[in-house]
């Protein structure tokens, strides 16, 4: 039940919604058949149907996207899949593709073959050697290894604009438990979007509906179809809510009669959730003598409370990270592996890191349980929809005794605070949250009483970048600076991260760049980076650029004190909106003090700054002090998911701030500086 990196949230997402099971990340090898036959009516007939007009940015459309689940008394599963995509433009080439999700230990690819029809009349089919097998999860920053595997046949070489490619699949499966979800679209615009759920005789369903007005189902005996149709393209707005939050999908839980036990578990409510999760859990938390051993090794000379939970901390988040999963023998992969075995092995997923984590604190009477958590997108999770299903991660929740003012404490209704902690982010300390899982609905898991809770947020302070720059500008405009930065909280954890993961030399390349985009031509002379403790880290930069400042005859002298603009500021431009602006908690402070080259005062500066709105706050001034400029500017934006109908007041915010940003100071030269050469 794990996939941790946002890189692999698109990936696992697709095979969230085709997956009958709807376990995470589940292991499957077999060899699909793909029969070599002419192109089948439906498509025909579908190519043969007119298209509606889209902007050009619209690479294509899809014209039917049809699943069929089929579910036997028994728990096996027949889902059967149909789509048809017309590619529109040359960019749209990169849709004509078709793909199944698959797991070894109780599915089977029954079929998988796709062709394509070409505007001229002419088409092609796909033969099983146009198949490509890949592992689901691919991500070496996080050491992953996983069995899950998705079979795909990619007709983009070949695609015109106008073809149609279109693809059919038949999986063969087995049900972890009674619930499916279906999303109608992506990002590309769907004419015809279908889910037809067969339910053996006397057998029900209920559904939630998710981003739409409410799909009801036709329903025939225990037939159910939910189908949409023209539904829109999903446009790629900076800062928008995750694709997810945006396009219509339904949620299905499916029952028995109540004569008839069903092949898996059926959920009504959270408190079955939590139990069931449980079960897989807790009997593999318990400590054993090497758990017991290593425990006391860790906290050893540790005298409170807190620095047990740290130093264990510490040593479950250096445990590597390796998805091994196993399939409905062991609850569909929510189940981990026993706290002894990955001790031993010195790996494991998210659930197994949590797992020993328990069981270590356990060992030295820390109470603690896991925490199911969508790691993405924070407003996946819909309450009304009692399911595993709705969760991709786990992190834990330690039970402190006393006072804790961190960003990650939670509260919760009847079991008091807790402080939430993920050991598979490896560059996330105690304390604190990554900024994709904040605000979002978890699950506190517990044999009784577990809850729905939400995730803290990081106050905007507990996310500091604090930069301090000295510049020294000369008459001719050249100048030469150092840059040192302080960041804590989830500003520092990006820069970790982004640092680790490159390497010296690309993260000096990134540093470089960005440099070079306040102030064009820099040459950067020395970059250092790192950790500067437990929780924070560092960057410092030394560069030189010429003709930074722009002079005006022999007098004037421009420049902008904001040497280097905002590292991984998104920039509002549209004059319109569809969809929310999202915004993190973040604050950012930053003091220039530039050296005024000899001989120069200043003839021009702008008026001090200070924006309010219910999002965010930002201040700056200038000022002269013992013949130095110090420029300073101050952003603080909370978490916050803001309408588009406000969109227009996150749009002059965000402008207002960027022109005083931008503004510059205008230097005079005294005319006996001019006369004496100076």
């Amino acid at each position: 039940m794990c996939s941790h990196s946002p890189a692999n949230h698109r990936r696992i997402d697709r095979w969230r919604d085709s997956a009958p099971a709807a376990a995470l990340v589940l292991a499957c090898l077999c060899s699909p058949c793909l029969a070599a036959e002419r192109p089948p009516s439906w498509l025909h007939e579908l190519a043969s149907g007119q298209t509606p007009e889209y902007d050009s940015e619209v690479g294509a459309v899809v014209l039917l996207n049809e699943r069929t689940v089929t579910v036997e008394a028994d728990g096996k599963v027949i889902t059967s899949e149909r789509k048809a995509i017309r590619v529109l433009t040359r960019e749209g080439r990169r849709d004509a593709q078709g793909a199944v999700i698959y797991r070894s230990d109780s599915g089977k690819v029954r079929r998988l073959r796709a062709w394509m029809l070409y505007p001229s009349g002419a088409s092609k089919t796909y033969r099983k050697k146009d198949i490509v097998d890949v592992s689901l999860v691919e991500d070496d920053a996080y050491e992953v290894y996983d069995e899950s595997r998705e079979s795909s046949i990619r007709g983009t070489a070949d695609a015109d604009t106008g073809s149609v490619f279109g693809y059919e699949s038949v999986l063969e499966d087995r049900s972890v438990f009674t619930q499916f979800s279906f999303s109608f679209q992506d990002d590309l615009p769907a004419l015809l979007s279908r889910f037809r759920l067969e339910l053996p005789a006397g057998w029900t369903a209920e559904s939630v509906t998710d981003n739409h007005p409410v799909i009801e189902p036709l329903v025939n005996d225990s037939s159910y179809t939910w189908q949409v149709e023209r539904l829109p393209p999903v446009s790629d707005e900076p800062a928008r809510p995750g694709l997810r939050s945006i396009v219509p999908r339904v949620n299905v839980s499916y029952f028995p009669p109540p004569q008839v036990k069903a092949a898996g578990p059926t959920f009504r409510e959270w408190g079955q959730v939590s139990a069931w999760l449980a079960s897989l859990a807790d009997p593999r938390a318990r400590p054993d003598q090497a758990v017991i051993a290593k425990a006391q090794d860790l906290t050893a000379g540790k005298e409170s409370q807190l620095e047990k939970i740290e130093a264990i901390a510490d040593f479950s988040q250096r445990i590597k990270y390796a998805s091994i999963q196993l399939g409905v023998g062991r609850g569909g992969g929510y189940q981990p592996s026993p706290a002894g075995d990955t001790l031993q092995k010195a790996y494991g997923d998210c659930k197994d890191k949590v797992n020993l984590m328990r069981s270590l604190l356990a060992a030295v009477g820390v109470e603690s349980y896991p925490v199911a958590i969508f790691s993405g997108n924070r407003r996946y999770v819909r309450p009304d929809w009692p399911s595993p299903q709705q969760f991709n991660h786990v992190i834990i929740a330690v039970k402190f005794s006393g006072e804790l003012e961190e960003p990650a404490v939670a509260s919760t209704g009847r079991l008091g605070q807790f402080l939430l902690f993920d050991p598979t982010d490896p560059f996330t300390p105690l304390g604190y949250l990554p900024d994709h899982q904040q605000d979002s609905l978890a699950l506190l898991v517990r044999p009784s009483g577990g809850e729905l809770l939400r995730a803290p947020v990081s106050p905007p302070q507990s996310n500091l970048l604090k930069r301090h720059v000295t510049m020294s500008l000369a008459h001719d405009g050249s100048i030469g600076c150092q840059i040192r930065e302080q960041l804590e909280g989830s500003a520092a954890s990006r820069n970790r991260r982004l640092h680790r993961r490159l390497g010296s030399r690309d993260y000096r390349k990134v540093i470089e760049r960005w440099v070079s985009r306040g102030a064009p031509g820099a040459s950067v002379s020395r970059i250092e980076a790192g950790d500067r403790n437990r929780v924070g880290f560092f960057v410092d930069v030394d560069f030189t650029a010429a003709a930074y400042g722009r002079t005006v005859g022999r007098y004037l002298l421009i420049f902008k004190p904001a040497v280097v603009p905002h590292r991984g500021f998104t920039y509002l431009n549209e004059t319109e909106r569809r969809y929310a602006v999202v915004l993190e908690a973040d604050s950012f402070q930053e003091t220039v003090e530039v050296d005024l080259p000899p001989g120069f005062t200043v003839d021009e500066m702008p008026e001090p700054v200070a924006l309010t709105t219910p999002f965010g706050r930002y201040r700056a001034d200038w000022r002269i002090e013992a013949g130095k400029l110090f420029f300073k500017r101050h952003l603080e934006l909370d978490n916050a998911v803001v309408p588009p109908e406000d969109y227009a007041s996150v749009k002059e915010f965000f402008d207002e701030m960027i022109a005083a940003d931008q503004a510059p100071v205008v230097l005079m030269r005294r005319y006996k500086a001019v006369e004496s050469g100076e």
